[in-house]
């Protein structure tokens, strides 16, 4: 357990549906699961209660509206997944790699679990769900079913009504039915086939014996007569040109759908090559496929964290986008000024925008603008850097081929257009450096107006190049101003590796191989250098606010070192092998992440400060690649000094894995938007113009009492909003009668003469009932008519007499806990 208000590492995005089909719009993301929704594509709620990783999710076959998961935390978990509420834990003290249920089989779920003793072998095993009264529980009542089983959850499917179950693995496939407790194995290794006929999936018909397995030659079987092993038959079908990497049967069986690499979804109809239907570009390919309980829906799980709704006539609906699993992230994290969105590569040669509010892809720019061929060895460009001016106004990308020696640069760069809500091509620069670039940074226009914005590339050609906006003078050039370059600079013939602008943009600082040069950027005369062999330098930053004076510079070595720019002295250094280096744009703390004996740190330091103000040691199991600061909109409230750093912004990481981490005082539930987290009824009923009006009048009146000196008395409905949504959210089926409530409810709401508030009243309310219950029966009801009338004269009204059937709900109530009145 974590403490209250300690910091934490929260994955945030990126997590990969790794082993879990999505059911209906329930996906397994990481450490959570996910709820969606199917007409705003919005995450309405996040369920999060494992300590690692979700491999499996099932829909309880008895209850629709509860939730399996499992985990590799050991752990099978019942939600109430509309309400976020956990309603049971089953402990089974093992890694859980993949869940199944059957509506046959009640309390009683399957799990794929690792063999004892054996490495890279699996088995599927039954687990009894323990009753009982308490939440936690134990699984511990383990029955093996199948040995040497596939660890993914498309390796195993039951068959129909549960009568039996097929697993596949290379190229053996097995039955076992659970009624005769009977073992088929069948083999394709005896089968003369060309190509690859390894088992990469398996899927049951809902209705027949038939079984359908996916191959790696791109073929599909259909198996029947499997109850015999030796009269066994199976038909072919082939259309993918690779690996068959999903199948699916819709729910009355007539039609198969398949998916692969090809990004696009098949739709076979009554077993025949000839009748199948297509749906094309779907952008990524098929990993997994899943039907919903009535069958209107298709959803298709991408390899980039893409979610595909399909209707059932095989038509596209909706797609929801999470963040882009891109080969390599060579862009870094760069952050949008405009959107505070994460910039990086998405779909290759395009850059995703991604919002860390809503986790989902805001927009994708096409840089490279050429159709993307999925071929291995084919050398195609991609993007390879990417930066934002300060105000998100002008965009530099670099693009490149993969080839080694030679490799083609394009540098491109986009203005934004408040009119097309876009970035559009306002110059391309072909072979812009002889050599890879390296780095880039753009300088803005300061206040004063006295730097105009202009921008740095550093390259492998041993230069650095800067390119400055001229004004077309060409009267058919719709453009008015365009990019080229203005100097070139270089120090002994080095690779320029980094570069970076200081906090008024009077300095430039470039770093070639082991040396830091520091430039003049009004007139590019070299200044100073730094030097600290041996090592090549891998990171520079300059300091900021009060720590200015400072240039920052990490080497791959494992060197942090802090020079002085006034005296050009090292000030001091530190043996540590920092990977990332990140300062905060908003105050003077810089990030520095180490990575020792596969183990990441984290450091907060200032320039001026030798020792670090901060250290958390074993941040994550992964290797940290890249990190950002992303400012926040308002400063946070922090609790704790130590993490003072984190409250003008926000820092994410990004791992080797490519699943994006931050660090936060609150889980990720408490960080979603509002209306993330409202009920998907509440989301649709619009505003309408009067409530508007309404609201807008009580906002000024009130403003006018304020003004006037006037004591303002609140609305005890608008106070008791918290309560009242947690009393309107809560389950029905856990409240009392509304008979019992509406006498709370009525009197909250109603104001005492007295002005006392609701607290003062509650307590009265809760002593005179405690001293009432002392007294005999006869005595109770005559102080309750007392205390009515107490309370009625409080509220400014005449007593009412109480019939006897109200006398007996009366009674009740002096047992309530009247707490809660107070929040109304």
């Amino acid at each position: 357990m974590v403490a209250p208000g300690a910091l934490r590492v929260v994955r945030c995005g990126g997590s990969a549906v790794r082993g879990a089909r999505a059911v209906y719009l329930l996906c397994a993301s990481g450490d959570f699961v996910k709820v969606y929704s199917v007409s705003t594509e919005e995450t309405l709620r996040l369920i999060g209660g494992h300590a690692d990783l979700v491999t499996g999710i099932q829909l309880n076959p008895h209850n629709h509206m509860q939730l399996y998961s499992s985990s590799l935390d050991g752990t099978i978990k019942l939600w109430d997944f509309m309400d976020g509420i956990l309603i049971k834990t089953f402990t089974v003290g093992s890694q859980l790699l993949a869940l199944y249920t059957l509506a046959a089989a009640e309390d009683l779920v399957f799990v794929v679990i690792p063999k004892k003793g054996e490495r890279d072998t699996f088995q599927l095993v039954s687990v009894q769900l323990t009753k009982g009264a308490g939440q936690n529980l134990e699984g511990k009542e383990l029955s093996v079913v199948l040995d040497g089983v596939g660890a993914s959850v498309k390796h195993i499917a039951f068959g129909r009504e549960g009568t039996y179950v097929v697993s596949v693995k290379d190229v053996n496939l097995q039955v076992y039915f659970f009624k005769q407790r009977v073992l088929n194995r069948f083999s394709l290794s005896t089968v003369k086939t060309k190509g690859d006929n390894r088992f990469s999936c398996v899927m049951c018909h809902p209705t027949e014996d038939c079984i359908a397995t996916g191959h790696a030659d791109g073929k599909i079987r259909l198996w029947r007569n499997f109850h015999l092993r030796k009269e066994y038959t199976y038909s072919t079908l082939h259309w993918h040109h690779d690996t068959v990497m999903d199948l699916a049967f819709s729910m009355e069986g007539t039609r198969l759908l398949s998916g692969g690499v090809e990004s696009v979804l098949v739709q076979w109809h009554n077993e025949s090559s000839c009748q199948k239907d297509f749906l094309p570009r779907l952008g990524s390919p098929i990993e997994y496929i899943s039907m919903s309980s009535d069958g209107a829906l298709c959803c298709t799980l991408h390899t980039d964290n893409r979610i595909t709704i399909i209707n059932s006539n095989l038509r596209f609906s909706r797609s929801i986008q999470g963040l882009i699993r891109s080969r390599d992230v060579k862009t870094g994290l760069v952050v949008d000024p405009r959107t505070k969105a994460l910039v990086l590569n998405g779909e290759p040669g395009h850059l995703q925008f991604y919002s860390l509010q809503s986790d989902q892809q805001l927009f994708s720019l096409d840089i490279v603008q050429r159709q993307y061929i999925h071929q291995a060895g084919l050398k195609q460009s991609d993007l390879v850097k990417v930066a934002f001016s300060a105000q998100g106004t002008w965009l530099a990308t670099v693009e490149e081929s993969e080839e080694v020696t030679d490799p083609e640069l394009q540098l491109k760069l986009w203005f934004y257009s408040e009119e097309t809500q876009s970035f559009t091509l306002n110059t391309r620069v072909n072979s812009p450096h002889d050599n890879h670039i390296t780095d880039m940074c753009f300088r803005d226009v300061n206040e004063l107006g006295d730097h105009s914005l202009i921008l740095v590339t550093a390259g492998r050609d041993c230069v650095f190049k800067v390119w400055v906006m001229v004004e077309d003078t060409d009267p058919e050039v719709h453009q008015s101003v365009s990019w080229s370059c203005d100097f070139v600079g270089s120090y002994h013939n080095y690779q320029a590796t980094n570069c970076c602008f200081s906090e008024d943009g009077s300095l430039l600082a470039v770093s070639f191989e082991e040396t830091v040069t520091v430039w003049d950027s009004r007139t590019w005369d070299l200044k100073c250098t730094f030097c600290h062999p041996p090592g090549n330098i891998r990171n520079i930053c300059f300091g900021r606010l009060t720590c200015s004076k400072y240039l920052i510079g990490a080497t791959d070595y494992g060197f942090l070192c802090c020079w002085n720019l006034l005296t050009c002295a090292l000030e001091w250094n530190a043996h540590l092998n920092v990977v990332v280096l990140q300062p905060d744009p908003l105050s003077e703390h810089i990030v520095a992440v180490s990575w020792l004996s596969k183990e990441s740190s984290l450091f907060v330091f200032k320039p001026n400060m030798p020792r670090p103000i901060y250290i958390q040691r074993n941040l994550c199991k992964e290797k940290i690649l890249l990190a950002a600061f992303v400012p926040r909109d308002e400063p946070e409230v922090i609790s704790s000094e130590k993490y003072l750093w984190l409250r003008k912004s926000q820092l994410f990481f990004l791992t080797d894995t490519q699943e994006l981490l931050t660090l936060s005082t609150k889980s990720l539930e408490e960080r979603l938007t509002p209306s993330s987290k409202q009920l998907a009824v509440e989301e649709s009923v619009p505003v309408t113009p009067f409530s508007l009006l309404l609201g807008k009048h009580r906002h000024q009146q009130a403003q006018e009492d304020v003004n006037l000196g006037k004591p303002v008395v609140h609305n005890k409905q608008e106070q008791a909003s918290p309560a009242v949504k947690e009393l309107l959210h809560t389950p029905a089926h856990v409240l009392p009668s509304a008979s019992f409530l509406c006498t709370i409810f009525i009197n909250s709401l109603l104001i005492s003469k007295e002005n006392k508030s609701a607290e003062e009243v509650a307590d009265e309310v809760e002593m005179e009932s405690e001293k009432a219950e002392d007294d005999s029966d006869e005595e109770d009801v005559t102080a309750m008519e007392q205390e009515d009338t107490s309370h009625m004269e409080l509220l400014g009204e005449m007593p009412c007499k109480v019939s006897k059937s109200q006398e007996k709900e009366l009674r009740k109530l002096r047992k309530v806990d009247y707490s809660w009145i107070a929040a109304l």
